[in-house]
């Protein structure tokens, strides 16, 4: 094992857990689990060759995507919901080192060079166990690190020079959305701090292949809530005026509403045409030029099933 990664594996200790801003400080290794409900194994809900991400991240081949279960948030409309909520039993299995490896390495051998990982705040060491063990086995793909930005600076700087592409999920700007829809009421102070570190490891630019996949930057997703473009526009400002115009925006139309916001006054709907359009046009207003933008029709083809042996292909 790499010496670097066993002693960050080492720091990020789950028997007094404090992986993600919560700090729960729970021993994970028996059964007084903290927020996240999780333990110290492989709970992995799919792993897959995902091609429905950003065209530098599909590429031909699509990413390796490793779902792990549980969240160390609790988003009320969360497109992953059959996946991430800490209450419950999730639709996961704890695999084995051995069998996860197996099956990513099935999908870099059919060509893919992307390793993602899929909400992993709350599964730091596990995340680091699987990237030095692939690492051992001589296989050295380009890890992605795909997270709801509630991560902790500490942790995001600790990552350097580990993590190749920050995927970031910058939600809100607005406490009280971080607080009624996510329960996490410190998210723009938290996610801004580690989404600054971020920027400061990979700056503005990407670094492609020659078939035109990444290997190295930053990428950050906005998601657009219906009934709340004020908010979506103070995300794209804040990223405009903090960070820079030139970052790569992936503004995501996708939303679709799942069964426990059914009803909801905002979040009951998908988004209406004109609320896109509006958030569009701050986009171009900011200066922003790089990035990825989506039709409108995307929730129908973004919803994944994760009862499914590939949750994205139907």
């Amino acid at each position: 094992m790499n010496e670097n990664l066993d002693k960050l594996i080492t720091r990020f200790s789950l028997a007094n857990c404090v992986c993600c801003p919560r700090e729960c400080r729970a021993d994970r290794r028996g059964s007084k689990l903290g927020y996240c409900q999780s333990g110290e194994g492989l709970a992995i809900s799919s792993i897959c060759a995902h091609r429905g991400e950003e065209p530098v991240l599909s590429g031909k081949h699509g990413i390796c995507n490793i779902f792990f279960a549980r969240c160390n948030m609790q988003c009320v409309y969360c497109q992953n919901y059959q996946i991430s909520r800490n209450s419950g039993r999730p639709d996961a299995l704890e695999m084995s080192l051995p069998s996860v490896l197996y099956q990513i390495e099935q999908i870099l051998s059919a060509g893919a060079t992307l390793v993602g990982f899929v909400s992993p705040s709350h599964y730091i060491p596990q995340t680091l166990r699987i990237i030095a063990a692939l690492e051992s086995s001589g296989r050295h793909p380009f890890f992605v690190f795909n997270s709801n930005a509630y991560d902790k600076l500490e942790t995001v700087k600790s990552l350097e020079g580990v993590i190749d592409v920050w995927l970031p999920d910058l939600k809100y700007m607005d406490e009280k959305l971080g607080r009624e829809y996510s329960d996490a009421k410190d998210y723009p102070r938290i996610a801004t701090a580690a989404i600054k570190e971020m920027f400061y490891q990979k700056g503005s630019s990407i670094r492609l292949d020659d078939d035109g996949n990444i290997e190295s930057g930053l990428i950050i997703r906005h998601l657009v809530l219906p009934g709340h473009i004020d908010n979506s526009k103070a995300v794209l400002r804040w990223i405009a005026e903090e960070l820079s115009p030139s970052v790569h925006i992936s503004l995501m139309s996708q939303y679709h509403p799942t069964p426990h916001v059914d009803g909801h006054p905002n979040l009951g709907r998908t988004l209406h045409a004109e609320e896109y359009e509006a958030v569009l046009t701050e986009f171009d207003r900011l200066g922003f030029y790089r990035g990825w933008v989506q039709e409108l029709g995307s929730p129908f083809a973004y919803r994944p099933d994760f009862d499914r042996p590939h949750p994205f292909e139907f």
